[in-house]
């Protein structure tokens, strides 16, 4: 294949016992990495390694520790000479992709993950709720039936991530009214495994608390383009993205769409980066039927592999 790469970034979801040890030992750019932000947050190089599960999980771990894991893999394919023509992050991997792209420093864009998740963990405290996929069903087909329900509460389509694979967000009572009506639809209903109710109105109070961070971090022109989860748009405009940033947490994510925009823009490799193969499901979801091969990277043996196919090893 000749067309271009994109390098595409986890988030919240692809946390792991154990992410990141195997990348550090077979490369020494991403140990540095992990030892440069594990020096600001010195307790996450323990939850990554050795755990428990249920103190890496909670929001306020997780979005720091995967970021470092999505750097540190970022790292290793540089270090090899790796490097791409479109990024972007689910969610929290926006922030990753943005240090990829040269908008954010490494330090920086930790530090603002350290606040986005303290922000996003207190705003579920206050404002329970949960997050729930549906399969198997259009995405206009699954807004009309959630939206009947938002008299309970609130409610909303917070991730259209693949043909097929849709995320609902918001009140847990709302959130099991619908998808009872889902089901009746014909839809495959599944409960997510979360901390609160994101990408939903109820994400709210975090994205004002943290919204002066967010103004105060400086964001510089892109080296290349970063594909917005708000906006499924493609920009190098520092400005530009941080506004699309300062709805995210509220706002959908457009992953389908912004998989199309990388193809339309002559993407045929896309390169998931950081912890497990969530995204390289879904981009393989999406670009079914037409010519693009998925890689990742996560530990020596799918680094080892993805140069070899980039023919840079």
């Amino acid at each position: 294949m000749t067309g271009k790469v994109a390098f595409l970034f986890p988030g919240q979801g692809s946390a792991t016992i154990g992410m990141g040890v195997s990348i550090a030992a077979a490369s020494s750019a991403a140990a540095e990495v992990l030892d440069q932000l594990d020096a600001l947050r010195p307790e996450l190089r323990r939850l990554r390694q050795e755990g428990p599960l249920d103190e890496l999980i909670p929001t306020a771990n997780a979005q720091p520790a995967i970021f470092a894991v999505d750097c540190a893999c970022l790292a290793a394919l540089e270090a090899h000479g790796a490097r791409p023509d479109l990024v972007a992050g689910h969610s929290l991997g926006e922030y990753a992709a943005l240090v990829a792209s040269g908008v954010l420093g490494l330090e920086s864009g930790f530090r603002l993950v350290v606040e986005r998740g303290a922000a996003m963990e207190r705003a579920a405290a206050e404002q329970p709720g949960t997050m729930v996929a549906v399969l198997g069903m259009q995405p206009e087909r699954v807004a009309e039936i959630a939206g009947s329900h938002s008299v309970i509460g609130v409610i909303a389509l917070a991730n259209d991530n693949a043909p097929g694979q849709i995320v609902i967000s918001g009140d847990a009572a709302a959130l099991a009214a619908a998808s009872d009506d889902l089901r009746a639809a014909g839809a495959r209903v599944r409960p997510l495994p979360v901390g609160g109710a994101f990408h939903s109105a109820l994400m709210r109070p975090a994205e004002v608390a943290f919204a002066p961070t967010l103004d105060d971090a400086e964001f510089v022109p892109a080296r290349v383009p970063v594909v917005s989860n708000l906006t499924a748009e493609a920009s190098r405009d520092g400005a530009v993205l941080k506004a699309a940033l300062r709805a995210q947490m509220t706002g959908a994510v457009r992953w389908r769409e912004s998989i199309d925009t990388m193809v339309q823009a002559g993407v045929e490799t896309f390169v998931e980066v950081g912890p497990g193969k969530v995204l390289a499901g879904l981009a393989q979801r999406c670009t079914r039927g037409r010519a693009a091969r998925v890689l990742n990277v996560e530990d020596e043996a799918s680094l080892e592999r993805t140069l070899d196919a980039l023919q840079l090893a």
